[in-house]
Order: structure tokens, then sequence, then C-alpha cells
């Protein structure tokens, strides 16, 4: 199937281009049907407490997401005709000032001081704008526009739905400079080490075309997260150029020796599917690792860029190929002098002094892990935005003017007595940090009937045997303060009534923060033990996958542990999907040095000879894969202004060249070192294996492993 499928791509090279462009566009409709979803923390598992608190918020309240006005300066007038103009505001549930509650025909001063708090600061007066659709649904972000522009520049309009609109408006200007930049220094990078202008232009080309397929077929999931959406483009360029490099060096290699390129390139695309499909399984496992964390956030990216490595493997054996047919002309023509790195002094230096490499390896595990486990994580997302950002200078204000830097939504039956809701709602008020509370009952002066309250109010705070009680706090989301309050306050509801949910960005959060950690380390152990399995397998040995895994796991620790020796804290999520990542993709480095090593060894070659050919034919690769994957990611580090994807990528980037580093200087000498035990616990070492059908059976097996044995003691002599 294989052998038929090459030869019809390379007979016809112009009709395999014209089909991709087919695909193309059925690919962007399917790209541009797909749901960008800007709220991390709809990710969290719905099993949870506050999950669930968030759905009563939805249905029945229809209080989905709360936004806060502030309006500075302005007439009570202009406040009240405000509030009934946003009210008229599709998807606006409520408006909520105090004018809200003079429907009872009491003077504002009857109403109750805690509540008057609420809404009154200096000369700025506060009001709470509540929508019936879900805080990142786009039906909430458009009520949020049509808000925002029926206020004037004395309004300021804050909320962590506020934040998820300015953040989707940021990421919208900022992807096309991503795409842009990762292009033009992926080109540069490949430039470098390529003959010809055309090569990086090709390979960006077919590399195009599986990212838009990728971003097409996520259709299929309906939605994806903004931070998919922003570094799946970038991460699927920098860890899929490999696959291009390499068809390409075995179409040259096979050129020297076919007559015919179309038969040159048949050849390689056989050879390619057979690597390549092997190859990327460990980038395949490391991001369906990701899968398995508790946060969906993570099956999100794992689903999509493991999807995207597969589409890029498909897409450089049957596409590239018949791209670089079509444009065998002109890379010939447009040539220019590129670099050619002789790194064999530097394998020479290395293998010398292999012990002391060995040595440096098993020091730096000690700084590395210790940095690693201590590096400082924020799990506040609106640390991650601009400070100059609309809503987080209403947010400031919010905290500066009203002392509430969050609110927490408490969800209780609705047929408590009236004497445990007052000796709760008393309770609540004297928990640290607490500034208001505001419910049914505290927005009614004592002796004022039921019956007397406007329905509106009543909509607000009671529905389908549920009611809602906003408190306010002074502590910050995120912080060990209001992990205290949070607790404090679960203990008080829950001896009222066991059923009830506390909800709002600080309780989210809180379920954020206990999960990460677990997150962390479980996909960890899955992509090494999966990494560990597929390298086990593919050299069929018991030692080679703990080597090679451990050089890798010493750069990811080096890289993880920086921020903690350079006193910076990145963004929560970053370590769970570097780790993964890095491991993953990065691994191939390590692959590619130990395959050239053993075959070194099958050809005859002893350990020390055999590992410096190997170093001196693999490190132009390494480097090369390196610096585009340091290209594609470093650009979006510097430009972006959002944290959370400025730091995945800054430490995409970093942790490729520590990679290769590793790669290059440690890799080496531990195989030349470990060499006769990788002999011992390995299958076909040194000597290749038969082809099937040899007849060898088992003698045959018995024979070569006993070769392999003899070749290892032989190892030390050579």
């Amino acid at each position: 199937m294989v052998r038929k499928t090459a030869h019809f791509i390379t007979r016809r090279p112009g009709l395999v281009i014209g089909a991709a462009l087919v695909l193309l566009v059925f690919s962007l409709v399917g790209a541009a049907a797909t749901r960008i979803n800007y709220d991390i923390l709809t990710y969290l598992p719905p099993q949870l407490d506050s999950s669930k608190g968030e759905k009563l918020l939805e249905d029945p309240f229809h209080m989905a997401a709360t936004t806060m006005l502030i309006v500075e300066g302005m007439p009570p007038a202009y406040t009240d005709r405000l509030r009934a103009e946003i009210e008229e505001v599709e998807h606006v549930s409520s408006a909520v000032w105090l004018s809200s509650l003079t429907g009872i025909q009491l003077p504002t001063d009857m109403i109750p001081q805690q509540v008057r708090d609420v809404f009154y600061s200096g000369d700025s007066t506060m009001l709470l704008v509540q929508y019936d659709m879900p805080g990142a649904s786009d039906e909430t972000m458009e009520a949020i526009r049509q808000v925002r522009s029926l206020c004037n520049k004395n309004c300021y309009l804050a909320g962590f739905s506020v934040l998820i609109r300015d953040t989707r408006d940021l990421v919208d200007r900022e992807m096309p400079l991503y795409i842009l930049l990762a292009v033009i220094l992926s080109f540069a990078a490949m430039s470098l080490t390529m003959e010809s202008w055309v090569l990086p232009a090709a390979f960006l080309a077919s590399i195009g075309l599986a990212i838009l397929y990728n971003f097409g077929t996520n259709i299929f999931l309906g939605q994806i997260s903004y931070i998919t959406k922003a570094i799946a483009a970038i991460l699927q360029l920098g860890v899929t150029m490999d696959y291009s490099i390499f068809l390409y060096h075995r179409y040259r290699e096979e050129c020297l020796v076919t007559a015919d390129k179309r038969d040159a390139m048949e050849t390689a695309i056989q050879a390619a599917f057979s690597s390549l499909s092997g190859s990327s399984l460990t980038t395949v496992a490391g991001f369906l690792a990701l899968c398995f964390m508790q946060l969906l956030l993570g099956r999100d990216i794992g689903i999509v860029m493991a999807k995207g490595v597969v589409l890029g493997v498909l897409t450089v054996v049957l596409v590239l190929p018949a791209i670089l047919l079509q444009l065998d002309g002109a890379v010939g023509r447009y040539t220019h002098p590129c670099l050619r790195p002789d790194f064999d002094r530097v394998n020479g230096f290395v293998i010398r002094h292999r012990k002391a490499f060995c040595l440096l390896f098993l020091v730096l595990f000690i700084p590395a892990v210790y940095g690693q486990t201590h590096a400082q994580v924020y799990y506040q997302l609106d640390r991650s935005l601009p400070r100059d950002m609309d809503s987080i200078v209403a947010t400031n204000k919010l905290k500066s003017d009203y002392d509430m830097a969050t609110s927490h939504f408490i969800l209780l039956r609705d047929d408590l007595p009236l004497a445990q809701m007052n000796e709760m709602t008393r309770e609540i008020r004297e928990v640290e940090g607490v500034t208001t509370v505001l419910s049914y009952h505290s927005v009614l002066p004592e002796g004022i009937p039921d019956f007397f309250v406007p329905s509106q109010v009543r909509e607000i705070f009671r529905q389908d045997g549920w009611q809602m009680m906003m408190v306010n706090s002074r502590f910050a989301t995120a912080t060990d303060q209001v992990r205290d309050q949070l607790e404090q306050l679960q203990a008080i509801v829950k001896e009222y009534d066991p059923g009830a949910y506390i909800t709002g960005e600080a309780a989210l959060t809180d379920d954020l923060i206990r999960i990460a950690d677990v997150d962390f380390k479980v996909t960890n152990y899955i992509s090494i033990l999966a990494i560990l399995v597929i390298v086990g397998i593919t050299f069929r040995s018991v030692s080679v996958p703990v080597l090679l895994v451990a050089a890798i796991e010493l750069a990811i620790n080096i890289n993880e542990g920086i921020p903690y020796f350079s006193g910076s804290i990145i963004p929560f999520i970053a370590p769970t999907v570097v780790g993964c990542v890095q491991l993953g993709a990065t691994v191939d480095y390590a692959i590619l040095m130990t395959t050239r090593f053993q075959e070194e060894l099958q050809k005859g070659s002893g350990r020390l000879d055999a590992i410096r050919k190997a170093a001196s034919a693999s490190d132009v690769s390494i480097i090369t894969s390196s610096l585009v994957m340091f290209c594609a990611t470093m650009g979006v580090a510097m430009i972006s202004k959002i944290e959370i994807i400025s730091g995945i990528c800054l430490l995409l980037a970093r942790g490729a060249i520590i990679s290769a580093l590793v790669s290059i200087f440690i890799l080496p000498s531990l195989l030349a070192v470990c060499e006769p035990m990788i002999a011992r616990t390995s299958r076909w070492w040194r000597t290749p294996r038969p082809p099937r059908g040899s007849g060898e059976g088992f003698l045959g097996r018995k024979k070569a492993r006993e070769k392999d044995r003899q070749s290892a003691l032989a190892g030390e002599t050579h």
C-alpha cells in the first residue's frame, strides 16, 4: 500500500498538490466554525462543588456571569438612567443598584447601612450587572461590548467575564504576529544550515498545510481553549519540522544512486513513512499524557497537538514529496553558502572526558531537581494580563475603592428558617476578610413583610427552591488568605445546609490549585512511562530507554528549575505542559544519536569510535531541529502580552536548547560509558537483526545473543 501510494505521488505531483489545496478550503471552513473558549475555569471537573454551584448560577438564577460597573463623579439620575439602559441589553439578566430596591417605597436612608456600603464609596457608586449566559460565551462577550458602549469615560467595568473579553481581543490581535514571527525566524534558522533558499519555503508550506488541517479538524471537538489556539500552530511547526528535513535528506541520498528523481523520491517516501511513524510516537505520547489531567484543559491541548503531529507526518509523507518534485529545479538554482559546522573536535573532547561528563550528569540533577520542585507558580489569571488593560484598571479600582478583591456566591436551599439565616449571616460577616454580605434578607429592613418586596429583587436572590448570597472579600483570588476564608465559609454554610455550594472566581481557582499539583505528577509519570515503553520497544532494550529518558529529564528539570534560581514566578499550567511536550518532542534528539551509534556498532566500529561518528553525524540535525523549535516559540515569548502564553513559549524555547546541549555534550558520554551494560540488556544491539524468513530460528537468535555478549566484553578494548 505504501509503495503504491508513493508511486502515485511521484507520478502525479500536480494532482496531489491540487487535492491538498481542496482539503485546505474545507479546513479553513472548519477552523472558522470552531469556537474558542477563553475561560480556563470552565475546564474544571464538573463534579466539583464549585462547578456545580456555577451551573446553578447559570440555571435557574440566570447569573452565569456577574460584572461590577463603577460610575465615578456622576449624578444619581445618570446612574439610574444607565442602569435602565443596561437592563435592555440582550442577555443582561439584571442590573442591580440601590434604585432597584426602592420599589419597596422606602427612603434610601432606610436601606441597611451594610447594603449602602456595597453600592457607594466616596463620589463613586457601583452597579452589579448580571448575565443569563455563561461567562465566556459569545453572547456574554457581545453583551459586555454593548454595556461598555453605553458608558462614558467615568465608568469602569470589572469582573472575570470582562477579563475574558479583553483577553479574547488581545489574543485576536496578537495571533497573526505569532504566526508571522514564527515563520520568519524558522525560515532564518533553516537557512543557516540549508544550501537553498527554496527548501525552507517548501518545508514551511508543507507544515502550514498540516497546521491548517489540524485547526480545521478541531471542529469535531466543538471548541478549543485560547491557550491551545495560541500555541498549537507554533508547537506543531517546531516539533514536526524535523520530519520534513528527514524526508529531504533521504531523498538527496537516493538521488546519488538513482537516475530518476521520481524513483528516488518514491524510495524516500517509503523509508520516511516507516521511520517517521515510529519516531513520532514519542511526541504523540508526550501530548496524549496531557489528556490524563483532571483539568480538562490538558485534554484540550493534548488531543489537538497529538492530532497535529499525526497530520504533520501524513502531510510530510503525502504532500511534501509532490512540492519538492515540483520545485526541484528552483531548489538547485537558488542556492547560497550555509553553515557547515564541524563538531568532530568537540566530540573528541567530550569522549576523552566521558567520565567527567557522566559525573556532571549526576551532579547537575541535584540543583536541577531542587530548583524544579521549589519554583513558584501563580494561579491569578488576571496577573497574566497587561496592567494597562481596561479590565485590569477597573479591577484595581474595585479593590482600592470598595475593598472588594473577589466575590463568593453561596447557593443554599430556600426553606431555611429566618432565624438560622440571620445567625449564619452574622457568622459569615465575622469571618476575617469579609467586607459585605448581600442576600435576600440583608436588603430588607427588619419588619418589612415579604409581599412588599418587588418581584425583580426576589428573582435575583431566590429561584426554584434555591437562594443565593453574595459575599464580598478583601482577599485576592489564589492567596492563602482567601483559601483559609473559603474553608471557614464552607464550614459555616455546611453546618446549616450540607447540600450548599460555594462558587465564584476564588472558589473555582482554589479547586484549580488543589488539582494542579496532582495533574503535574500524574501527567509527568504517564509521559515518562509511555516513552520508556516506546523507546524500549524501538531498541529492544531495557537500559537504553532509561538512559535516554534520564538525559532529557535532566534537561527538563534544569529548564523548570531556572525560574527558582532567577527569582521569577511562572504560570501554573506551564510546568505540566512543558514537562510532557519537552520530553516527547526532544527525546527524538537522543533517539537520533542512539540509533546512529547502534548502526556504527553493527558495522564493526569500537564503541568510542562509533559514538564519535554518531555524534558528528547527528549534531547538525539536533542543532537545526532545536533552533527551529527555539525560533518558533521564542518569537511568541518575546511579543505576547499574555504571560500564560509567553511563559509557556519561553520555557519551550529554552527547553529545546537545553535538551540539545544535553544531547550533544552529555548523552555521548553516557552511551560510551554504559555501552557494555546496554549490550547485555538489549537485543540485536551489536548484531543486526536477521531478516524475517531467513531461517535462523531459535539457534540463530541464540548464536546472535552470544555474539552480542562477546562483543560487549570486547568493547572495552576498542
